[in-house]
């Protein structure tokens, strides 16, 4: 026995091998689960990609609440949002009660916007470095709306003046239609949500002013009437302004519903003149919101 040679592995790698064919063996005895392992994948990269489209929506987020906020700034020094104080919301105004020292006033042109008079209008505006009030026609800036783009993109206010500019009587449904029409097309055409609203002719009492005060809409009259809308010469609309003007006075005069060639020629003047004067030109909003803290002034150094 001892002259034969042994055949033998050592005992250790006689160990090691048995282990790895048994690895090998359970291996192929296990069926593979291809289906399990193609879902883990398919799971990982859905939490990955539901992760980067969280992180993309939480930064589009922050992008538009910056938007908003510049938007916004830009807005109110525009007079784009409506910053109408709410004591005058739901009532009638004629003129802001201001000191006899405060002299402001309103421009403030309806029926528009109307081919060549409004541009005109505006051009003239914007040489004198002036903001109005636009009260717009809802049929009419639906077959002009880039000049009403134009009114409010330049820093003008705009306001409700009904969707035909109709002057019989209203019921609520109708007036709803007249007032509610236009400023949908107000906010589509322009994005301004207005609460300003001039009824056609002035007329209070044919419902179309109940229904824009149940609204609280602030109904916006005049103190200065300049009767354009008969045509009388520039000179007439002229001295006719300047006589009716008064300290937190409101003008009315017209950039549409006809021709309008003697305003667009009065209003150059007109505005030297109140100038002249001692005037600043303001919009309705800067206008009552000017009331507004006068009131608050009187009554804090009342209280002391």
């Amino acid at each position: 026995m001892e002259n034969k040679k042994s055949l033998g592995l050592p005992q250790g790698i006689l160990i090691a091998l048995t282990a790895l064919c048994g690895s090998f063996a359970l291996g192929f005895m296990l069926p593979i689960n291809r289906n399990a392992t193609s879902a883990t994948s398919r799971q990982q990269i859905k939490s990955e990609n539901i992760k980067a489209i969280s992180g993309s929506l939480s930064r589009i987020e922050d992008f538009q609440g910056a938007m908003l906020a510049t938007w916004r700034q830009e807005a109110i020094s525009k007079g784009v949002l409506d910053t109408v104080p709410k004591s005058f919301r739901g009532k009638i105004i004629k003129q802001a009660k201001l000191a006899p020292n405060d002299k402001l006033i309103a421009l403030t042109f309806d029926d528009g916007p109307w081919p060549k008079y409004t541009a005109q209008i505006l051009e003239i505006l914007k040489k004198n470095k002036i903001k109005a009030t636009f009260f717009v026609v809802g049929k009419v800036l639906n077959e002009y709306p880039d000049l009403g783009k134009r009114i409010v993109g330049e820093g003008h206010t705009i306001g409700n003046h009904t969707w035909h500019h109709w002057y019989h009587y209203f019921n609520k449904q109708a007036a709803a239609l007249e007032i509610d029409r236009t400023s949908d097309l107000i906010y589509k055409t322009t994005g301004t949500k207005t609460t300003l609203f001039r009824p056609p002719g002035g007329m209070l009492h044919n419902g179309l002013a109940a229904y824009a005060k149940s609204k609280d809409y602030t109904v916006v009259m005049w103190s200065a009437d300049s009767m354009d809308y008969a045509r009388p010469s520039a000179p007439t609309l002229v001295n006719r302004v300047i006589k009716q003007s008064s300290p937190g006075g409101i003008v009315l005069l017209h950039d549409g519903g006809g021709p309008r060639k003697n305003t667009v020629a009065a209003l150059p003047t007109m505005i030297s003149k109140l100038k002249k004067q001692g005037y600043r030109f303001v919009t309705i909003p800067e206008l009552l919101e000017h009331e507004e803290k006068q009131k608050n002034t009187v009554t804090a150094q009342n209280n002391k």
